[in-house]
């Protein structure tokens, strides 16, 4: 099979995988942010924080969300530290983020040994205009690399934005899911025929985007009902590719 999804706390697994077994880490970590004050960021569950009070999703909670800041920071070096471990020379990390986790985000992957490249940006159209401000549309991609980039090894031309808008109704499967096209996108990084990591795998769209793209995939998922969901989306993308790859082969 070109994907392996694990059940469990990521700490914990990615500590059983064997050094440079990965090209890219590619994850959407739990910001521990969405709140005006300090109260709201710790005090509240990922749903109460994300979803709106009359959203048409019954989409269950996931855990991660009520550290502070700088418990979120500490975490994050934590796990980023176990990635570069697995990551083979030259590869790379991707960690989405939003503005008020962009600094400690940007802190703990420097601190977890990694090169840090810059930050990407992706735009929400859909994101609700606020009277006299700013639209806080665009979320974050903190991205570096395990050491030198050989260019040569993977000669992509990759753009710095992305927009597209997350997932909604029957397609919307989590609650911070993040829209296919996008991570399709992303996983180019890693190069063909390579591996891409997702250690908060949710319901799968890394993995899918990776598997789309030729890539073999590792997620970890520590909330059983999302693994589930995310084992059935990427089983039916296996399906799918191989479906195409013998049309292909017929014609």
């Amino acid at each position: 099979m070109p994907f392996s999804l694990h059940q469990g706390d990521a700490l914990s697994v990615l500590a059983g995988l064997p050094d440079d077994c990965v090209d890219s880490v590619i994850t959407d970590p739990p910001y521990n942010s969405g709140g005006r004050t300090a109260k709201e960021r710790t005090t509240r569950s990922a749903k109460q924080k994300y979803t709106s009070a009359d959203a048409q999703h019954a989409l269950p909670d996931f855990t991660g969300e009520n550290m502070d800041q700088r418990s979120y920071g500490f975490w994050l070096t934590q796990i980023m530290t176990e990635a570069h471990r697995l990551t083979k020379t030259g590869g790379t990390a991707l960690l989405f983020t939003d503005w008020r986790q962009l600094p400690v985000t940007t802190d703990a992957i420097q601190a977890a040994g990694w090169l840090w490249r810059g930050v990407l940006a992706w735009h929400k159209p859909q994101a609700r205009p606020q009277r006299g401000r700013f639209t806080q549309n665009c979320e974050f991609i903190v991205w570096a690399s395990k050491g030198a980039i050989d260019g040569s090894r993977n000669p992509v031309y990759l753009p710095g934005m992305y927009s597209a808008s997350q997932p909604s109704g029957a397609k919307r499967q989590h609650i911070t899911q993040k829209p296919v096209e996008v991570m399709r996108e992303l996983v180019k990084i890693s190069p063909e025929g390579g591996t891409v990591l997702d250690f908060c795998a949710g319901s799968g769209s890394t993995g899918v985007a990776a598997l789309l793209e030729g890539r073999d995939f590792i997620g970890v998922e520590k909330t059983e009902h999302y693994a589930s969901i995310a084992a059935d989306r990427l089983t039916e993308t296996v399906r799918e590719t191989l479906t195409q790859d013998a049309v292909t082969l017929t014609v």
